[in-house]
């Protein structure tokens, strides 16, 4: 280790309390924080709380409001929503945890190629991403579930390649900035490669807006997911997913308007999360507050 290693080492630490810190007094973040927690342990727990078979049916509790039996009712052919809503949120949270990773996993890399060497590999790099930036979010989602089938698996990959050009182009955005600075220079000059120079001085200097951008890109991505559902190119039936609920709830708004409340007020409640968290880590990892 050198001596500018040794000197920066105690830093490190002092820097993740001053994020911790500062992160645990944003309380609107703090709340964000609670909510996606309880909906993701309800997500991990589902397998072992006392709730019943979401696959179950029961011809006799056809459309029961909520009651002691049924706390949040039950749907068209008498399956319990609170098993559905529960089991839904597996299939909601992983959908916009495994397309964001998707979509940081494929975009990063490109965007770092693109920031770092520039010249004609920008050029290339950035008239692609143009040109899928070019096209709505949620309407290149849809296509691109539609041409591979629909799945929650396809729908997760959907998602993630229609994200990809936002980290592209964010991720170039801050290695541009970056490049030129003092210490990446001085690596050069002392004969490291390309690949050292990206992974040891440029990388770990960018990663703060990508974690900020890919906590916020969950919660979009937890609505296209829904929305995929509900168009029938996410969760297939009669697995539980909250988009599909919500397509089969809108036949009974009048009769059973609570098949549409849970659902609704569930993906809304873990959006707002994701966003709360997204907003205090920002603020958190801005090295200007600090």
């Amino acid at each position: 280790m050198s001596a500018a290693d040794t000197q920066l080492a105690p830093a490190a630490p002092r820097a993740k309390s001053r994020f911790w810190t500062k992160f645990r007094r944003n309380r609107a973040a703090m709340v964000g924080g609670v909510i996606v927690a309880f909906f993701a342990a309800l997500a991990i727990a589902a397998p072992i709380l006392p709730i019943d078979d979401p696959l179950a049916t029961s011809w006799t509790a056809i459309r029961l409001a909520p009651s002691a039996e049924y706390p949040m009712g039950s749907d068209e052919i008498g399956r319990d929503i609170l098993s559905r809503m529960i089991w839904g949120a597996q299939a909601s949270l992983m959908a916009g945890v495994i397309s964001v990773f998707i979509a940081v996993a494929s975009g990063v890399p490109i965007g770092l190629i693109a920031g770092y060497f520039g010249g004609w590999t920008d050029t290339i790099i950035s008239r692609f991403t143009d040109a899928l930036l070019a096209m709505p979010f949620l309407i290149m989602a849809i296509a691109l579930a539609a041409f591979l089938g629909p799945s929650l698996s396809n729908a997760m990959i959907a998602i993630g390649l229609s994200a990809m050009p936002i980290f592209i182009r964010l991720t170039r955005a801050q290695v541009m900035s970056v490049k030129t600075e003092d210490y990446v220079e001085g690596a050069r000059a002392i004969g490291l490669g390309h690949m050292a120079i990206m992974r040891r001085y440029i990388l770990p200097n960018i990663i703060p807006p990508i974690i900020v951008q890919a906590t916020l890109t969950v919660a979009t991505a937890i609505i296209a997911e829904a929305s995929l559902s509900f168009l029938g190119l996410g969760q297939q039936a009669p697995a539980p997913s909250w988009g599909s609920m919500l397509n089969v709830a809108k036949n009974f708004l009048t009769q059973a308007p609570w098949m549409a409340w849970w659902p609704g007020a569930a993906i809304f409640l873990v959006v707002i999360g994701f966003n709360l968290i997204g907003d205090g880590l920002r603020d958190a990892l801005d090295p200007r507050e600090h």
